[in-house]
């Protein structure tokens, strides 16, 4: 989805900030069953290196859930078999920015 399609949805089920290594955030959503990595105009994954920037995008529209998403290597680093999806999900709590 691209951002400027984002900002036409007043309703978000799930917003998820995905932390991809030090102080660096990408961005989805979550709306009915389908999850969509948000993309600047250009194409390219939004992403910043400050999460207050990317909750600010929610600003005034319905928010169900927003999560911080880490995913663990830990199980690979142990002899755990590949490919096992081990997802943190903490929740934000008071996401209202204003």
């Amino acid at each position: 989805m691209l951002l400027k399609e984002l900002k036409n949805i007043s309703h978000v089920d799930k917003v998820k900030l995905h932390s991809l290594e030090s102080n660096l955030y990408q961005l989805s959503v979550v709306i009915g069953e389908e999850e969509d990595y948000i993309q600047t105009d250009a194409g390219r994954f939004l992403t910043s290196h400050n999460k207050l920037d990317l909750q600010a995008l929610f600003k005034g529209k319905t928010v169900g859930a927003m999560v911080l998403c880490h995913q663990s290597a830990y199980d690979e680093m142990v002899g755990q078999p590949i490919g096992a999806v081990n997802t943190l999900e903490v929740p934000l709590g008071n996401t209202d920015l204003s």
